[in-house]
């Protein structure tokens, strides 16, 4: 019995007609009637009235009520009851398993992942979530798998003799096979098929039979596809937009060319992850003497296993490989077998999608694993501190802050003669030595305060960038260099109390943060504020008054002597004026020592504040939007560890 087509039907009323029957049974409907539109229900109709099957394009062949009643045999009305009982479409639910988790990672993953990186390198991953989805929405009872090989290989009369029947034509003429056809096993499968673009003109259902009734094939829906190698471009883009969508595959191989450069790195090698859905036929062993089919056959198992394919032998989970002849029929049924017991697991199209989600994440893997622990560690941002305190003056700063403690602590407690010579040199003039040093010292190339703080962001950028994915790094350095732009005016406006600094940087100026108070009472280049005075100057300042005063006594008193004023008596007056000749001196050294510890401290204090003012300020700019670029980098790769962490290929 040839092949009933249903031509009569067209590409629009099969689908909508195969559409309307994934919709839930009402009562009274004969679950086991293949509805696949209009005319196929009137001539289903008028067949079972007339008992006759009808042939050519009458489309009877493809109603399964009409053929049962018409032959009302046994072993029919058995497949008929087991149809009732069975429904026709389960579309995905909700899984225990680790796919929707791996789903649902990688929509994260894209989400996060757009405003970092460009439209091509996520358009795998977004094909694949939608390929997903629209999967997940159809039925899964159903398991469509493709015959696919190279002309001349003998796939058309492989899918014949799955089917039972001659619905591929065969023949000499190359290509044969010119569109995709279809054979579905059971109701419900339309929507898997509108997915494939296969109109209903090109949609078969086997004649009754043993390969029909078979209970192990009940949800199969074999596709025999053009020619991969097709001389016709159109004939490969259809094979590869159908192998993009099927639940596995059957590749279909010759030993005059099974070794083909072409199917193994077009399709093989790529589809190396999918070898679970994966089944390789040695067809054609019928024209092989004696042991040359298994010699072949090993040969062909070593250039999957150089493919990266894994054989699931011994157990183990891989393609299945195997040989056959579609002529003869050897190996048929071993096969049938196999493929029966693989669409009764029900597994297939979610191996599948957990291979498309292996694949994307190992095309998107260089684009978010870092080599290394990339991060800002504690010792980079000390770094940074140093830079910005360096380009601040705080060191500086602090030195300043000290001499100014100490030159206050020389006018309070110095003697006047000292005083009068140090507002002397502070002058600047001529032939005072503070000039002289300032005419001989040489200028000094130093970076300007702008160039060290741009310096400062280019090496803690680099540094936080290292290792990371070329991506990600450019969008930490964006970040980093985004936020120095206002960084040197930001820190121009930490100066206190005026004061800019006349150096190599221009009228830059550091001080302290606003809000704050001064941190320092000073500005880089200006004049130090008078710092606070201790509660013993007071008491020193009136020890050097007396010592003043007792040199001033002991003149006067030796000045009347000489000019005979006063009765004559060296001894005493020298001794007086001795005594606050030298007494002055001492309290000054002894103030000077005093003072030593805390112009230390307060010249350190300056500086930390200087110090802490830049950092925060560095801090704000450039760190933490450093810092949040590295959390989202953080985030995203834990979303691609969840997306490969039940990878079933090891990608």
């Amino acid at each position: 019995m040839t092949a009933v087509t249903d031509e009569d039907q067209g590409n629009g009323t099969a689908g909508t007609g195969e559409r309307k029957e994934e919709a839930p049974e009402g009562p009274g409907k004969d679950v086991g009637c293949w509805d696949d539109g209009l005319i196929a229900r009137r001539a289903a109709a008028v067949d079972a009235q007339s008992g006759d099957f009808g042939t050519g394009g009458s489309g009877t062949g493809d109603t399964r009520t009409g053929d049962r009643s018409a032959d009302s045999e046994g072993s029919a009305d058995s497949a008929s009851e087991d149809d009732d009982v069975r429904p026709q479409v389960e579309a995905y639910g909700s899984s225990g398993g680790p796919l929707p988790a791996r789903l649902d990672a990688l929509r994260e993953l894209v989400g996060l992942s757009r405003a970092r990186l460009d439209r091509d390198t996520l358009t795998e991953a977004g094909r694949v979530l939608d390929e997903a989805a629209a999967r997940q929405r159809l039925s899964s009872r159903h398991t469509v798998v493709a015959v696919a090989g190279a002309t001349g290989s003998g796939k058309s009369t492989l899918f014949n003799a799955l089917a039972g029947a001659q619905i591929s034509d065969t023949g000499l003429r190359r290509p044969t096979t010119s569109q995709p056809i279809a054979c579905s096993w059971t109701d419900g499968a339309a929507g898997l098929l509108d997915r494939l673009a296969i109109p209903g003109r090109l949609r078969r259902r086997p004649h009754p039979g043993p390969a029909a009734f078979d209970e192990a094939l009940q949800g199969l829906v074999l596709i025999d596809l053009p020619d991969h190698d097709s001389a016709a471009t159109a004939h490969r883009d259809q094979v590869d937009r159908v192998l993009a969508l099927v639940d596995a595959v059957i590749w279909v191989v010759d030993p005059e060319k099974y070794a083909d450069a072409a199917l193994h790195e077009r399709y093989l090698r790529p589809l190396a992850g999918h070898a679970e859905i994966t089944f390789v036929v040695l067809n054609q062993i019928d024209r092989l003497p004696g042991e040359a089919a298994d010699l072949v056959l090993d040969d062909l198992r070593r250039l999957l296993d150089e493919d990266g394919m894994a054989l699931g032998e011994h157990g183990e989970p891989g393609a299945t490989v195997m040989s056959l002849s579609a002529l003869t029929g050897d190996g048929v049924p071993e096969l049938r077998e196999m493929v029966g017991r693989f669409v009764q697991d029900r597994t297939a199209a979610t191996r599948r999608l957990s291979a498309d989600v292996d694949a994307a994440a190992a095309r998107l893997r260089p684009v978010y694993v870092a080599e290394g622990r990339p991060g800002l560690g504690e010792r980079a941002r000390e770094e940074f501190t140093d830079r910005l305190a360096e380009a601040v003056g705080a060191a500086a700063a602090g030195q300043a802050a000290e001499r100014e403690w100490r030159r206050n602590a020389g006018r309070a407690c110095g003697t006047p003669w000292l005083r009068l010579w140090r507002w002397y040199e502070s002058r600047g003039l001529p032939g005072s030595l503070d000039r002289m040093g300032q005419a001989l010292a040489p200028p000094e190339e130093e970076p300007t305060a702008r160039q060290r703080v741009e310096q400062a962001v280019r090496i803690v950028a680099d540094d936080a960038a290292a290792g990371l994915p070329a991506p990600w790094a450019q969008a930490v350095r964006e970040a980093a260099f985004n936020g120095a732009k206002g960084l040197p005016e930001a820190l121009d406006e930490l100066a206190a109390g005026g004061g800019a600094s006349k150096g190599s940087g221009g009228s830059e100026r550091f001080g302290t943060a606003a809000g704050r108070g001064p941190a320092t009472g000073v500005a880089l280049g200006g004049r130090p504020a008078r710092p606070p005075r201790p509660k013993w100057w007071p008491a020193a300042v009136l020890a050097q008054v007396s010592m003043t005063l007792l040199q001033v006594f002991g003149g006067l008193w030796l000045l009347g002597q000489i000019v005979g004023v006063l009765e004559p008596g060296l001894v005493t007056p020298a001794l007086i004026m001795l005594a606050g000749v030298v007494g002055g001196p001492l309290v000054e050294w002894s103030c000077a020592a005093a003072i030593r510890g805390p112009a230390r401290r307060y010249g350190q204090d300056a500086e930390r504040r200087l110090r802490e003012a830049a950092a925060g300020c560095g801090r704000a700019r450039v760190l933490d939007p450093v810092s949040a670029e590295l959390v989202r980098y953080r985030e995203v790769r834990e979303r691609y560890a969840a997306v490969t962490e039940f990878s079933t290929t090891g990608q």
